[in-house]
């Protein structure tokens, strides 16, 4: 846990920022769910937010469907164009918040590094 700066988490996954690795961009945001890790950049973590919006408001018929827990019918487009993943509507929801914390968090902080006088 040393590795890292935590930002956000939630019971369905986590957010930080590594604090030095050479393989790995410091300033991207890595976000770990379910057996899935992204590392992103704050505009691709914005961009996924988008996705996740999209993909909430187009399966509105899933909130009526009694198999929504187990039902991984919702496909998510991540910032990577070949990638999407298969969730169902609590996992939705969760990653939701999961990024939606991130990116409140996030800018919390550089309002706050400005206010200070931070770089």
């Amino acid at each position: 846990m040393e590795d890292i700066n935590p930002i956000y988490h939630n019971p369905f996954g986590v957010a930080f920022q590594w604090k030095r690795n050479s393989t790995k961009d410091i300033r991207k945001i890595q976000i770990v769910f379910r057996d899935t890790g992204l590392l992103l950049s704050q505009n691709e973590l914005e961009q996924f937010k988008k996705n996740i919006e999209c993909t909430k408001n187009s399966n509105a018929m899933c909130s009526e469907c009694g198999q929504h827990e187990t039902c991984r019918s919702l496909l998510l487009d991540t910032p990577a164009p070949q990638i999407t993943l298969a969730m169902n509507k609590k996992e939705l929801d969760a990653v939701h918040d999961l990024v939606d914390g991130t990116l409140f968090q996030l800018n919390l902080n550089n309002y706050l590094d400005k206010m200070c006088g931070g770089h």
